[in-house]
């Protein structure tokens, strides 16, 4: 299913049913054990949740854009933006208090996603809160289309890769999720609705930017490519804003 954007959004066009508008996009923390323990921190015991603006949705070919305010104030830089390579699960229909089953039948399909996350904000700059330095314009790449979930035998057995200019920097598999995705999608429906369009990213893999040493974060001239087995590969250039 392929991924278009108008002037309303951005949408899955599904064979013999109007497009659907993905809004609502959800994002889990820590839910690979090696990604925790590369951050110095305690595997949680309950989903790790926060949310991105509808607005950094991107797709397969466009720039990842790297804003001016992103340039850490403490130090003049660099950028500190950093890449993310995750499963995107894209919900066909509503669910609220839903079981595990109910959830798993409400999804319309899988998609590579890039959670791209500007560090200083997201741990100095917003008052302990993930969700400014995940939701700067551009920050959520997805694609390459939506592989529908009836053609993905085993969503929790996928390879994930991230390659930044070539070079392989993410190689995991969903089978390492600490909260697996049916499970995910139950909790975070429990007492709220989640509406048809919503996009849960499940979490990324060791060998972000930001663990490296020395950190290997984006700049103007990389390429990001997001690859999970079944499903394609996402690609993204990166470009700094105009000043």
């Amino acid at each position: 299913m392929n991924l278009i954007r108008t002037t309303e959004g951005v949408f899955v066009e599904r064979p013999g049913s109007p497009p659907l508008r993905l809004g609502y996009v959800i994002g889990i923390g820590r839910n690979y054990a090696e990604h925790a323990k590369e951050q110095g921190a305690d595997l949680p015991d309950r989903p790790m949740v926060f949310t991105k603006s509808s607005q950094s949705l991107t797709l397969h070919g466009e720039p990842i854009i790297i804003p001016g305010v992103c340039r850490d104030p403490e130090s003049g830089g660099p950028d500190q933006v950093d890449y993310e390579a995750e499963l995107a699960v894209v919900l066909g229909e509503p669910i609220k208090n839903a079981t595990q089953e109910e959830a798993s039948a409400a999804v319309l399909g899988y998609a590579c996603a890039n959670d791209v996350s500007a560090r200083w904000w997201q741990k100095k700059g917003s008052g302990g809160q993930f969700c400014r330095g995940k939701s700067f314009d551009t920050f959520c790449p997805i694609g390459p289309r939506v592989v529908p979930a009836a053609d993905i035998a085993e969503p929790q057995a996928l390879a994930v890769r991230c390659r930044v200019s070539g070079e392989l920097m993410q190689d995991g598999s969903t089978s390492q999720m600490i909260f697996p995705i049916a499970e995910l999608l139950a909790d975070l429906s429990r007492g709220a609705t989640l509406p048809a369009g919503t996009v849960v990213l499940t979490g990324t893999p060791s060998g972000v930017g930001a663990a490296r040493t020395p950190p290997r974060f984006l700049a103007t001239g990389d390429t990001v490519d997001i690859e999970i087995e079944g499903i394609g590969t996402l690609s993204n250039p990166v470009e700094n804003a105009p000043a």
